[in-house]
């Protein structure tokens, strides 16, 4: 699977851009604030309908404009899927060649991307919350069915807590109904718990030697940090109900629910030593790169195509020897897409088999293709 061209429409600080790119390796280069990473957003944002640097939609749209556009053509074994996103001030409208495209599930999986970029250290360093959001975005890329799942949890997640506060402390509570919610919520919930579970225990397959073979380190590995012992479904139901059932009173005192996962994390550990709180940065970077390389293997043995890798600025984070390790992992046939601010930051072998983009306030300056 490859983007094979991406046109832009009011995005960011592009007026329009049309580029044609290359199946293997593209460098895209200039100095900052030119418009790199921009592209690069622009393409996250085709696959997952969504900004991986703003929560807010409207923030993609050119200023003075009122709506912008990004159009992409996805090849899978010689086959051009036309994609397209396109928002206004109020809405955004997905398509798939040129069907509209009403549930976001249906689109999300049709492209598959890995992204690194500066903020990734966040993954580590940053709250539980952008480590559940992690999970579930990367799930989502090859589980159709995990995002309606997550969709429904969190509406019956605010259901039951709007319930709790209105009526917790009321006359008008309704033990049955409060009990039917409950059981919905842990229905979905399970389905939650066991395909976080089950993907972190995949990338824990690879996540080691990869780290190994960047770091020269042993014993990295990811912990999924939960209340509740994995194993069957069923067996989580019930591990879910006994705890919201001791949770009762204290959540009808606190008015919310206090267990689930959204209450969850996921922690990176080298040895016994918590990165978040015992790595250096160095470590917690090649920790981060280590996991998005390892979603490489997963999502093709899941897609049985290899995903789109996007790497912002990451060479000049590496020094020479991890670059190199590094570059083992580019040459395996992915489509790789680089930005980077120094063409002296990437190794020679990387830029005879690169197309090189030159980009400045928005504009393509020039493009020098594949040799």
């Amino acid at each position: 699977m490859y983007l094979k061209s991406i046109f832009l429409s009011n995005f960011r600080n592009y007026n329009t851009l049309s580029l044609d790119l290359d199946k293997h390796i593209n460098i895209i280069y200039g100095n900052n604030a030119q418009g790199k990473t921009n592209l690069l957003e622009s393409i996250y944002v085709l696959a997952f309908t969504k900004s991986h640097r703003s929560f807010i939609d409207n923030n993609l749209i050119k200023n003075g404009c009122d709506n912008c556009k990004i159009r992409g053509v996805v090849v899978k074994d010689s086959i051009n899927s036309n994609l397209e996103i396109e928002f206004d001030l109020n809405k955004k409208k997905l398509k798939i060649d040129q069907d509209l495209i009403r549930t976001v599930s249906d689109y999300i999986t049709l492209m598959n991307i890995i992204i690194f970029y500066p903020d990734d250290l966040e993954l580590i360093k940053g709250s539980p919350i952008e480590r559940r959001k992690f999970l579930n975005f990367e799930i989502s890329q090859i589980n159709k069915d995990y995002l309606k799942i997550l969709s429904d949890y969190n509406k019956l997640l605010k259901m039951r807590n709007d319930y709790l506060k209105k009526y917790s402390m009321s006359y008008n509570f309704d033990k049955n109904y409060f009990d039917t919610l409950t059981e919905h919520l842990i229905d979905k919930a399970s389905y939650i718990y066991y395909y976080r579970y089950k993907f972190v225990e995949k990338l824990n397959n690879y996540v080691d030697n990869i780290f190994k073979d960047i770091m020269n380190l042993n014993d990295f590995h990811l912990i999924y940090k939960s209340p509740i012992t994995f194993d069957k479904r069923e067996n989580i139901k019930i591990q879910m109900k006994e705890r919201l059932n001791h949770l009762y009173d204290v959540e009808l005192k606190l008015s919310t629910t206090m267990f689930g996962p959204h209450k969850d994390d996921l922690e990176f550990y080298l040895g016994d030593k918590n990165l978040k709180n015992y790595g250096s940065q160095g470590q917690q970077r090649v920790a981060v790169l280590a996991v998005k390389l390892a979603e490489i293997e997963i999502i093709k043995k899941n897609t049985g195509y290899n995903p789109i890798l996007l790497l912002d600025d990451v060479f000049s984070e590496l020094d020479d020897s991890k670059k190199n390790n590094l570059l083992q992992y580019i040459k395996k046939g992915i489509q790789t897409i680089i930005t980077t601010t120094d063409l002296n930051n990437i190794d020679e072998s990387i830029m005879k088999q690169a197309k090189l983009i030159e980009i400045s306030n928005g504009n393509i300056v020039q493009i020098k293709e594949v040799e």
